[in-house]
């Protein structure tokens, strides 16, 4: 009898051993207080864009399936979000590509309303890149887990799989399976929807192959309180090159904290006053709106012929700059600017230039300055925020580019610009706007204007 009891005794302890042991393998509590983003029912409060991709509800679960003939397709948040951490778990048809898409938009004038803004992806490939980070519709690849074989790893083929994101001021961190996977520090989207990406396929591609997605749930108050820490070392894009950049040969025009390859336009080296470079961002200081009088433009020392240039810029209320391209500071030496073609940086709402110029509305934020007006249907962010322009010159065509659309395109040289030039402020310089390669020059008209992220292609 006492052999019995002291064999169940130890029955017992192993038994409860076995149970402690079990509870750890669960791991603690989640007492996070999620809110659904998804109700398990139906697609109340979600909006497809894009292409024409089928989506269902089945088994509290969002089902796509692929279709041909069709773009990307996206199944999109009502609601927009800008800080928020949201875990979910998908399953994906190994023949597929996905992604899960945040702080996204869908404007008329960028590209027809064509879905843009970062991407978590959803990679089944043998490239393994789920939870890289992707910029759907803009720059193409901003953290790829190229060498990160544990990441790589952690993604479960025909099983299902748990993301957990973070999107936090200017940090998007990501982790698939518990693993750490992308760190990137990029402000050039603050807010948007979330979205759930059916990838457009080939004609060969079988149709109908399926991505499912359940249990997506966000988090938008406490952040810092259930934040967690990565080691995984962060990719950061301010005054840097994108991958995809550096694939297409870009090059840095400004390396966001000397002052090396520019100097002042009527100046040998950098001026003394009236600009800063404070956290990689490159200002010219007020001076009451004085056009060169403080510290006065700032050229690159190299020309330029054929180019592709790209530009972040911040406004204050009120100001006034410009980009100027094909610039021989040679050419004037009296007051006021260099003179260049131009594309406007201007506050159209509070300056009074915007209702000046020789041509109704060409002296408008990315207007060719006194030539030709921007499409006024411009995405223009509000004061304070930053904008990106973009100038393409191959071959005397031109274009200028305002927050991804096409605002004005003309050809120098030609019948038409000569006779813009010549009922202009321009006509007193010959041949203006007609020189083979020149400088790039950021204005100093007195305002404070800032600058950053400023990058070339040469074409």
């Amino acid at each position: 009898m006492k052999s019995r009891i002291k064999n169940y005794k130890l029955y017992a302890l192993a038994l409860g051993l076995t149970v402690s042991l079990s509870g750890c393998q669960e791991g603690p509590k989640d007492n996070t207080p999620w809110t659904p983003l998804f109700n398990g029912k139906d697609l109340n409060g979600w909006t497809q864009k894009g292409g024409k991709a089928k989506y269902r509800v089945e088994n509290e679960m969002v089902i796509g399936s692929t279709v041909h003939d069709t773009p990307n397709s996206f199944m999109t948040t009502d609601k927009m979000y800008d800080d928020f951490i949201m875990e979910l778990d998908y399953k994906v048809d190994s023949t597929m590509n996905s992604g899960i898409q945040i702080r996204s938009n869908s404007i008329p004038q960028y590209q027809n309303g064509r879905v843009h803004g970062y991407q978590i992806e959803i990679d089944p490939s043998d490239r393994a890149w789920s939870a890289g980070i992707y910029d759907e519709g803009r720059r193409g690849w901003l953290f790829p887990l190229t060498d990160d074989k544990q990441a790589q790893q952690a993604f479960k083929q025909g099983d299902w799989n748990h993301y957990r994101i973070e999107a936090i001021g200017d940090t998007i961190k990501t982790w698939i399976n518990g693993v750490p996977a992308a760190h990137l520090v990029d402000d050039k989207t603050h807010t948007g929807f979330i979205a759930l990406q059916v990838h457009a396929i080939g004609k060969d591609a079988k149709e109908g192959t399926e991505i499912m997605w359940k249990n997506i749930n966000i988090l938008t108050d406490s952040l810092s309180k259930y934040s967690t820490k990565t080691p995984v070392p962060p990719v950061v894009t301010k005054n840097n090159l994108t991958i995809d950049e550096k694939k297409n040969g870009w090059k840095m025009l400004w390396d966001g904290k000397t002052t090396n390859g520019w100097r002042g336009a009527r100046l040998d080296e950098f001026p003394d006053k009236g600009w800063v470079i404070e956290n990689g961002i490159l200002t010219v200081l007020e001076s009451e709106g004085k056009e060169s009088a403080a510290g006065g433009d700032i050229v690159t020392k190299k020309p330029y012929a054929n180019f592709e240039l790209k530009v972040d810029f911040k406004l204050t209320k009120g100001a006034n700059s410009g980009i100027k391209y094909y610039v021989d500071t040679e050419i004037n030496k009296g007051p006021g600017s260099s003179i260049g073609l131009e594309y406007q940086i201007l506050d159209d709402d509070n300056h009074p230039d915007a209702k000046l110029g020789n041509h109704d509305g060409s002296r408008t934020v990315a207007s060719l300055y006194d030539l030709i007006q921007a499409n006024p249907k411009k995405p223009i962010h509000p004061i304070g925020e930053w904008n990106t322009a973009r100038i393409v010159s191959k071959d005397n065509h031109v274009e200028h580019w305002l927050n991804g659309m096409k605002v004005l395109e003309y050809e120098r040289g030609s019948d038409e610009f000569r006779k813009l030039v010549s009922e202009s402020k321009y006509k007193k310089w010959p041949n203006f706007g007609e020189l083979e390669k020149g400088s790039i020059l950021l204005q100093d008209h007195g305002n404070r204007v800032s600058y950053k992220n400023i990058k070339i292609k040469t074409l």
